[in-house]
């Protein structure tokens, strides 16, 4: 019975320690990667400007290609939004776009199963016919103990997921003859 109370008091205090930790870790996480496409600002713009050809370079299209896709809203710009539901690897969530400024940005406010983030896509010209595509994350955790440890993973667990969707844009749109 004593060491059964000493286990019980060593796991409340490791619970709450857990608690408190979580209170000294960031309250939003970040994650952001980017890359240099070979079009000009204006060509990348209007592709990430509407959710229509999300899935030919979408990083998460492979691993569910029997998900379930609807379009809402305009074709493009702020309105368009799109939902999905797969399996587990992808779950079920939606995304719309909330700002809109060509072609310099797009702003995407993402929602999986109730937890908010923003998706942000910034261009910026480089030289005479290329973009530097830099594609964010960011989301809030709050006082959620849990969230904020797991905030702890997101560069690592979509950072890639990041790279491999905007090395297959960049294939895309360099593919595509120039306009």
């Amino acid at each position: 019975m004593k060491l059964l109370k000493w286990a019980l008091g060593i796991l409340v205090v490791l619970g709450v320690v857990l608690v408190a930790g979580s209170l000294l870790l960031p309250a939003r996480s970040h994650v952001e990667r980017s890359i240099t496409i070979q079009r000009p600002p204006a060509e990348v713009f209007a592709t990430l400007n509407s959710f229509r050809r999300f899935n030919e370079w979408s990083p998460w299209f492979a691993a569910d290609p029997q998900a379930k896709y609807t379009y809402e809203g305009p074709a493009e710009g702020v309105g368009a939004g799109m939902r999905w539901s797969g399996n587990q690897a992808v779950g079920t969530g939606s995304q719309r776009i909330t700002g809109s400024r060509a072609p310099e940005q797009v702003v995407v406010a993402l929602d999986f199963g109730g937890h908010p983030s923003i998706a942000t896509y910034t261009l910026v010209a480089e030289g005479g016919n290329a973009t530097r595509l830099t594609w964010a994350f960011d989301t809030e955790h709050g006082y959620n103990p849990i969230s904020r440890w797991f905030g702890l993973l997101f560069d690592r667990m979509i950072g890639a997921d990041y790279e491999r969707g905007l090395a297959r844009l960049k294939t895309l749109l360099e593919r595509t003859p120039a306009r």
